[in-house]
Formats: structure tokens, C-alpha cells, sequence
């Protein structure tokens, strides 16, 4: 069955729930944009009367309420794992050290899931993260699934694998985006209980930017993004359009991979949330994103689509599910499109229009993180039932 839980009503609760929340990104200071949509999470999630949260992440700021389930040096190995840049980045870059580095977490994740027999339900983000619970004893299980970990479902045993684990265990996936649905339907509809969108949420300050004129002097485009190869896509080339029309092209976000930068483009590098609604989304003519990254739901899109920015994204998966083209955005596949609609969103009426009917949607569909949590908590007494 396939079902979606979007902004709404949640069900009644009837009880306390206990809960072992595992993920491997987090960020490590209030600056660190790395995982940080899964602090919003933890940090919902934690301040709920109907929880008690236990957290296996790596080290960094934690809400009040929540409780470290840490097991000897753990938390120094996550440290480790994110100085390496992390399982998915490893995979991409460097097999032998994601090898080495994928079997000490396993081991860790085995050992944690004994340890923690007691909890009413296991919630793990990512796929990878479930493996170990092959074989732990039968329990409530949901996991929630990104773009990242579902792309690895087109490779080698990872199906197989997770198909024995959702078959063991009360067992539930939740992908963060409906375009991965129809294909988690047709490799675990039959093992498991429920196959269900539970969208993140969006922080209540960026429904509260204000957008200043554009008028004045040099448009700002902005891109937000971890600089890889996937992600720029064709920004370097089409790009360009931007600086010859007098505008400005603004870049953020931590440099990844090797890339060499063109002097045209101004990259300031990791940005804070505060940053960017304080002072670029309001001075901004919109949010870039030609990324042909693995991605899930892009938060940052969401982020901009709630401060009313309006989007030109390139047309894979993730984006069109967010992108109406020439409703809230543009989808652009070749660089004519990208150029046309660059040229329309220099109309500041147009541009407004589009903008607005964004945050309308995110507001109405998404919410912030308190509904997000109640999505996630709602799922969890399904799977857990009664006391």
C-alpha cells in the first residue's frame, strides 16, 4: 500500500513512546549545515510530550530532552567518519576506505540494536543504517529513506538485503519525497506494513523573510548546494548568461570536490541559515539549482520556496516533484531554457507572483518541523499499536 502524510491533522495519541532515532549526518556546531535538516528533526521530535528520544549520531548540539546512546567510542568514531566525509561520499570517491569504514559501522549499529532491546521502536534514516537488524530480534521498524540511499537501491544486493530486514521486523519506509514511491512499492509492497511520504519540514523563519525590490542595481541569483560535480551540473557553462547580463551569480556551501571556481562567480563558501534569511534571500532574484545529484527532496528548495523565491531547476526527479513549471518556477533542460527564464523572473511582477505561489504551497503541504514530527510520531503508533 502507498499512502502520503503531508501537512494536516495527526491522530490522537495514547502513549509514551520510546524511540532509538539512528543517522549518521548531523551537524557538528550551530554553523554546520551537514545533517542539519536531522537536528530540525530530533529537535521536533524531542520536545513532544509523547516521546522519549534516544539518539545515535554523530557528536554535535543536541535539544533539550534527548538522550546520547552512545556505546564506548562511538561518538569519536562518528568524528572520524565525518572527517572522511561520510558512507555516501566514500562510495563515490573511495571504495576501500568506504569498505573499511561501512564494516565498522555495521558492527557499531549491531551492537547499539542489542543494547537497546527495550525501545518501543527503531527509527533509522537511510537504508544502510537498517542492515544490522537482519539479525536483531523482531521489533517496530521504520526507516526513513533519501535520495542517496535510494539510488543505491539500483546497485549490487542492496534490495536483497533490505528486503530480509523489512521482512523480519514491523516494519515501515518513509521516503521524504512521492516520486520514490512507486519504486519502493515494487521491490517491498509485499514485506512490508506501509510504504509512506512523511515530508520534512520547513523552519517558521523563512515564512517570514521579506523580499526587498530588485530594483537598483545588479540582480542576485543564488545557489545553495554542496560543491560536487553532481550538484553544479551545468552551472559553470550556462552560468555565464548571468555575469554577461550584468547580473550577479552568488554561490554557497562547502566545496566537496576539486573544482576549479570561474573568477565570474562570487562563492562565499558555507552559509548559515541566519545568513541567508537575514541577508541574501531578501535581496535575491531567485534560487538555482541544476543539480543531477541523487536527490531526495531538496530542503534548501523548500527553504527558498517558503521565503518566496522563486526556483529554476534542472528537470530531474527531485525537482519536478517540487517545480511547477511556470508556477512557482522553471524546470530548465538545456541552456535556451535557462536563459528564457532568467529573462522572464527579471520581470519583478512576475517574479513575486511565482515567489508567493511557492510559499503558498510549501505552507499548505509542507509546514514546519512540529508537523513534520507529528507525521513521523503518528506513523510510529501505527507500527508500534496499543500499550
Amino acid at each position: 500500500m502507498i499512502s502520503t502524510m503531508e501537512a494536516g491533522p495527526e491522530a490522537p495519541v495514547r502513549r509514551r513512546l520510546s524511540i532509538l532515532l539512528v543517522t549518521t549526518s548531523f551537524p557538528r556546531s550551530g554553523s554546520d549545515w551537514t545533517g542539519l535538516f536531522m537536528y530540525k528533526l530530533v529537535q521536533a521530535l524531542a520536545a513532544r510530550d509523547d516521546v522519549e528520544l534516544h539518539l545515535w549520531a554523530p557528536p554535535g548540539p543536541r535539544p533539550p530532552g534527548v538522550r546520547d546512546a552512545f556505546i564506548g567510542d562511538d561518538a569519536a568514531w562518528l568524528n572520524r567518519l565525518l572527517d572522511a566525509g561520510g558512507i555516501a561520499h566514500l562510495l563515490r570517491r573511495d571504495r576501500p576506505r568506504a569498505a573499511w569504514f561501512g564494516g565498522g559501522l555495521l558492527w557499531r549499529l549491531w551492537r547499539l540494536y542489542r543494547s537497546r532491546a527495550a525501545v518501543d521502536l527503531v527509527h533509522v534514516a537511510w537504508l544502510q543504517n537498517a542492515l544490522p537488524l537482519a539479525l536483531s530480534r523482531r521489533r517496530a521498524l521504520l526507516i526513513s529513506v533519501l535520495g542517496t540511499d535510494y539510488a543505491l537501491l539500483q546497485r549490487g544486493p542492496w534490495a536483497p538485503l533490505m528486503r530480509r530486514v523489512l521482512q523480519r521486523h514491523r516494519s515501515a519506509l518513509a521516503p521524504n519525497a512521492p516520486w520514490m514511491q512507486p519504486r519502493l512499492e515494487a521491490l517491498f509492497g509485499g514485506v512490508t506494513a506501509d510504504i509512506r511520504c512523511v515530508p520534512f519540514g520547513v523552519d517558521r523563519a523563512w515564512f517570514q523573510v521579506s523580499r526587498q525590490s530588485m530594483a537598483g542595481g545588479p540582480r542576485r541569483w543564488l545557489v545553495v548546494l554542496r560543491v560536487t560535480v553532481d550538484k553544479i551540473g551545468p552551472l559553470f557553462d550556462w552560468g555565464r548568461l548571468i555575469a554577461e547580463s550584468g547580473d550577479e551569480l552568488h554561490l554557497f556551501g562547502p566545496r566537496q570536490d576539486a573544482l576549479d571556481i570561474p573568477s565570474w562567480i562570487h562563492y562565499h563558501g558555507p552559509v548559515t541559515a541566519q545568513a541567508l534569511q537575514q541577508d541574501w534571500f531578501p535581496r535575491a532574484a531567485g534560487l538555482i539549482s541544476l543539480s543531477q545529484h541523487d536527490e531526495g527532496r531538496p530542503q534548501v528548495i523548500l527553504e527558498a520556496m517558503a521565503a518566496s523565491l522563486p526556483i529554476v531547476a534542472s528537470p530531474i526527479a527531485a525537482h519536478r516533484e517540487l517545480v511547477r513549471d511556470a508556477e512557482n518556477g522553471y524546470l530548465v533542460g538545456n541552456r535556451v531554457e535557462f536563459e528564457q527564464a532568467l529573462a522572464r523572473l527579471r520581470n519583478e511582477a512576475l517574479n513575486r507572483d511565482i515567489g508567493e505561489r511557492g510559499r503558498a504551497w510549501v505552507r499548505s503541504f509542507i509546514g514546519d518541523w512540529d508537523a513534520c514530527a507529528a507525521r513521523y510520531v503518528q506513523l510510529c503508533h501505527a507500527l508500534v499499536g496499543p500499550a
